[in-house]
């Protein structure tokens, strides 16, 4: 996808439904831990896809278009990553709410 049409107002607009679609998604499962994991293994598997395959195969293959890609990077936010709660996390927040309903 070269640069002209990744700043067109079709593609912003492509980016903003898909955003405004799992956004739907994720509040129609509010409440649904397991529902809320599924997708976000599913928004992982598809980054991880895209990453391994569109992106990797549209890198530069010169200095400049190299420099352009990473300076971008740099001021944009850096590179794109999906986290992963920490265990840890997940425990402290388990263990509070059981601390919680103890206290009922």
């Amino acid at each position: 996808m070269s640069n002209k049409s990744f700043e067109s107002i079709d593609f912003a607009e492509q980016l903003e439904k898909i955003a405004v679609a799992v956004n739907d998604v994720a509040r129609d499962c509010q409440g649904d831990p397991l529902a809320l994991l599924t997708l976000l293994r599913r928004l992982e598997f598809l980054h991880r896809a895209i990453r391994d395959g569109a992106f990797q195969d549209s890198l530069p293959d010169n200095r400049r278009q190299l420099y352009s890609l990473l300076k971008d990077i740099e001021s944009e936010g850096g590179w794109p990553y999906i986290e992963r709660m920490r265990l840890r996390a997940f425990l402290g927040n388990l263990r509070q709410e059981v601390t919680e309903e103890n206290r009922d």
